[in-house]
């Protein structure tokens, strides 16, 4: 699995992007079909609160899966993706466990 971590407006630190990678790696016990992730951190302007978005895409054979979510801090803004995505790719799979019956 591929992951890719970009930043817009700003320059991660480490310690997010090890954030990010650790919750990453926990995608694969919902699905060993995920081929490629990529996150995209940015600042929306004007800074306020709420104002740090985090774009994650899984992508799977088939299919590509996006979540976009928004909140006060880039852990927050990802955990709440994480569970989105998470959500997500138990549906992708019921809905492909459907097809083959």
């Amino acid at each position: 699995m591929k992951v890719t971590v970009q930043t817009v407006h700003f320059d991660a630190t480490v310690k997010l992007e090890e954030f990010i990678n650790k919750k990453i790696a926990k995608l694969e016990q919902y699905s060993d079909k995920i081929t490629a992730v990529d996150v995209v951190l940015e600042v929306v302007k004007p800074e306020t609160s709420d104002n740090k978005k985090v774009m994650l895409k899984v992508l799977m054979p088939g299919s590509e899966l996006v979540v976009n979510k928004t909140a006060d801090s880039f852990e927050e803004a990802f955990d709440n993706s994480m569970d989105a995505m998470i959500r997500s790719i138990k549906k992708a799979k019921e809905k492909a466990n459907e097809l083959k019956k």
